[in-house]
């Protein structure tokens, strides 16, 4: 039985996964309209690659939140569930908290890469691993290594970092 809180949380992620495909898929039409009005110019074309790029980071953002709000909503009935038991429920918590803690880790360390070295990227964190996908147009070894660095400051254990580079 669905109680309120669930009926609005699943409305409201729905209508957030609805704008949010909505928006992803709208700067590409607005893209094609401008290029049929205007002259092609290398200043135009470098915008519409630039867009593409930033999209492919976008999707990858979507693609694994959708992934996680599966994995919350399946531990979210798990807490609601009044025939599981308290360690089930414990579990499920944890793994909610954790769950939680990983997404603020990623924002953090998007957003101090692309403070201290101005690249837009997508981090992923999975147990040890770290998956770093940067859109730029410098591919330097010393980059990556400064990437690795600051991921891994933040982590006491050892992080297995993975940095790739995206054209921009």
């Amino acid at each position: 039985m669905i109680n309120k809180q669930n009926l609005w949380f699943l409305t409201l992620f729905t209508l957030i996964l609805v704008l949010s495909i909505y928006y992803i898929t709208m700067p590409n039409d607005l893209l094609v309209e401008a290029l049929k009005k205007e002259p092609k110019t290398e200043q135009t074309t470098s915008t519409k690659t630039t867009i593409e790029e930033v999209s492919s980071l976008t999707a990858m953002r979507v693609s694994l939140e959708e992934e996680r709000q599966t994995v919350m909503n399946e531990l979210q009935e798990k807490l609601t569930n009044d025939e599981a038991t308290n360690e089930e429920k414990n579990n499920a918590y944890e793994q909610l908290k954790y769950l939680n803690e990983v997404q603020g880790k990623e924002e953090t360390i998007e957003k101090k890469i692309k403070k201290e070295y101005g690249v837009d990227c997508f981090v992923k964190i999975d147990n040890n691993n770290a998956d770093c996908v940067c859109v730029s147009n410098k591919h330097d070894n010393t980059l990556a290594n400064n990437i690795m660095r600051l991921i891994q400051e933040n982590y006491k254990n050892k992080m297995y970092t993975t940095v790739k580079f995206q054209k921009s």
